[in-house]
């Protein structure tokens, strides 16, 4: 990453939350998640039965081509695609991903564009299956349309949060935390826009929930790598990104950490943390309503031409976050994008915000 840190500083993953204001109703919250139960990193070094321990992350470059997505579950709620997801992508799990949930994350390191799958696999014709996806501008501030899922329940972007090696090497991690728990309710905090309820419990956490460690906590006694990540936690916090098991950490694999090291994080009990105010709280009955996109024209020139010849699309529109072209333009940013249809092809421009998305399409003939 040569340092970048994904989303401007004002992104909720960045926010310093050191000095924010404590939930009134945090110590209930606690109690119900259980003030005993320690922290566990759900990353690692080497395998555990055979898989690897965290959540991988792919790094591509302009070069890599553009595949096709396929979607099984949640596609109405998916970014389309063409992503730029190679075939060797590490899948959540590798070498025997298994039937978790076989997260892939690549980011494209030459537009900023961050691409996540859900129960995914790879197809012999270069294409992907995967139950969601969702593309994230790394220099923009964006959030899933409410009540969307994305690769992560909460509607989060999964990569942010993880606990990477190579910034805990350098003895600074500047951003929030992802973690789990085993009981969520049927409600979202922002940044969060999807729920995944598991429990009707009014104490039961909403997703996107931020906890953050005790200033008062003396993190003294542990290791210097171990003191970075509370450090982070002090500082930054951590968000409930997705069910799971209770106060797990979410990282990359790397086989330079320690596991015992890292296995001291379970002294830190959830009772050493408290849970930053959370306002406004989102639910069935209050979940925000706004414009979505609107597409004033989308037009191709020239709309015919000879197979291989470049062809620029160009849009207008209002109130978008960002924009994904289906076939073979994938996510954009601005209003052009230089086509080379080989047949007579109808381009699809999607154009997304909070709120929801809009679409409208253009043909191409080829002679």
């Amino acid at each position: 990453m040569n340092g970048f840190r994904p989303f401007p500083s004002d992104n909720a993953w960045n926010q310093d939350i050191s000095g924010a204001a404590v939930d009134p109703n945090s110590d209930a919250i606690i109690n119900f998640i259980g003030p005993s139960i320690g922290l566990h990193p759900d990353f690692g070094a080497g395998l555990y039965a055979g898989s690897s321990m965290g959540i991988p992350y792919s790094v591509v470059g302009a070069s890599q081509n553009l595949v096709n997505i396929n979607f099984t579950a949640y596609g109405d709620e998916s970014d389309p695609g063409p992503m730029p997801i190679p075939a060797n992508a590490q899948i959540e799990g590798y070498p025997n991903p298994g039937n978790g949930d076989r997260h892939v994350l690549v980011i494209d390191n030459g537009s900023c564009f961050l691409y996540e799958l859900y129960n995914a696999s790879a197809n012999n014709d270069g294409s992907w299956n995967a139950g969601s996806a969702a593309v994230w501008d790394l220099e923009n501030d964006q959030q899933r349309p409410w009540t969307w899922t994305s690769a992560d329940a909460a509607g989060l972007p999964i990569f942010p949060g993880l606990v990477r090696y190579d910034e805990v090497g350098t003895g600074k991690i500047q951003h929030a935390i992802r973690f789990t728990l085993p009981q969520s309710q049927a409600a979202m905090v922002p940044p969060a826009s999807h729920w995944a309820a598991t429990s009707s419990n009014p104490l039961a956490p909403p997703m996107g929930m931020k906890l953050r460690l005790k200033a008062s906590y003396d993190i003294s006694g542990f290791s210097t790598n171990v003191q970075v990540i509370l450090t982070a936690l002090k500082t930054y916090g951590m968000i409930m990104a997705d069910n799971g098991s209770a106060m797990y950490l979410s990282g990359a694999p790397d086989n330079r950490w320690d596991n015992n090291d890292l296995h001291n994080l379970s002294q830190v009990p959830a009772s050493a943390f408290e849970v930053v105010q959370m306002n406004p709280i989102y639910t069935a009955a209050n979940v925000p309503q706004g414009a979505v996109p609107a597409i004033a024209s989308f037009i191709a020139s020239p709309t015919s031409a000879s197979s291989g010849t470049k062809v620029t699309l160009t849009w207008q529109a209002s109130g978008a976050s960002y924009y994904v072209i289906s076939p073979q333009i994938g996510a954009v940013r601005g209003n052009t994008a230089t086509v080379t249809p080989t047949q007579t092809t109808t381009y699809t421009l999607y154009a997304t915000n909070q709120y929801g998305r809009t679409q409208a399409t253009v043909t191409v003939a080829v002679q």
